[in-house]
């Protein structure tokens, strides 16, 4: 079973250009799986079957884990097997009328305008590490970037001149994305009077860097967002919480939702469409204050 495994992952990173975290996730779910079905004394994945699978989703549920938890386990188990398939390893499927359990989606955390631009005046530009939370705050809220894709930034990505960023986001896909004047504003300050001060090495290409003149982690930037988040006495702030805003306040303010669907990189729309639900709630509030018979 561990040598169908490593085939899997093979093909996932070859083929489907998947992410390390991601095949590390694949990984560690489906060895799981497979100790699973050895105490349960099946030797072969052919012994396996629709039962046995449904089971082993009953056991992570009485572990306690979460309904979010036990899909990812079956969209793993589910790849699994529909890639034995495809090879012809297997002749039929047994997670093919396997439903995911059902999640409550959480609505995420928003930031208002107001409370965007009071974090966004936090870092102090008098040194090169202020000029560089500067622009890497501005560009976050001006891109929507997740905080993986903007440490992953070399410079040759970035066009002040034509105010676009190019970024691989999931899978290894390109997307290039519009960034506003105010935000190219700082990227140039920090480039022409921090980022050099910064640099140890010359041949660096990382756009943003740390104290040691290497490239910022998504750990460092997720520090820094946290104590200008707390200097500005917001609570619950995440690395996504910028991104998330800018999806939201795009489409309060008009933005189709296909236009939102590739400035955030998602391959499904269903992914987006979360975001309308932060809109309608919006809606719904200005309604209740607004309409003398709500």
């Amino acid at each position: 079973m561990r040598e169908l495994l490593d085939e899997f992952l093979y093909y996932l990173a070859i083929e489907r250009g998947l992410a390390e975290n991601t095949l590390a996730s694949y990984h560690s779910d489906l060895e799981q799986f497979f100790d699973y079905l050895s105490k349960a004394g099946v030797t072969s994945l052919k012994e396996s079957n629709r039962g046995l699978i449904i089971a082993y989703l009953m056991h992570l549920k009485k572990q306690g884990r979460s309904p979010a938890t036990v899909s990812q386990h079956l969209a793993a188990i589910r790849s699994f097997y529909q890639f034995l398939l495809r090879e012809g390893i297997l002749s039929s499927d047994p997670t093919a009328t396997l439903e995911s359990p059902r999640q409550v989606k959480k609505l995420p955390k928003v930031l208002t305008v107001q409370e965007v631009e009071l974090l966004l005046r936090q870092p102090q530009p008098q040194t090169p590490s202020g000029l560089r939370d500067k622009a890497m705050l501005e560009l976050l809220y001006a891109s929507g970037l997740r905080v993986s894709e903007l440490v992953a930034l070399n410079i040759d990505q970035i066009n002040l001149k034509e105010e676009y960023v190019r970024c691989l986001g999931k899978g290894s896909r390109e997307r290039v994305i519009p960034i506003g004047s105010i935000a190219c504003f700082h990227l140039e300050n920090y480039l022409r009077h921090g980022r050099g001060k910064l640099l140890k090495d010359k041949r660096e290409k990382a756009l943003f860097i740390n104290q040691q003149g290497k490239r910022l982690t998504r750990q460092g930037c997720w520090k820094i967002i946290k104590a200008y988040a707390r200097a500005a006495g917001l609570s619950n702030i995440t690395p996504h919480t910028l991104r998330h805003s800018f999806a939201t306040h795009l489409l309060e303010n008009g933005a189709d939702l296909r236009s939102v669907q590739e400035l955030l990189g998602h391959a499904d729309i269903s992914t987006t469409q979360i975001y309308t639900h932060l809109t309608q709630r919006k809606i719904r509030e200005i309604y209740n204050h607004t309409h003398p018979r709500s």
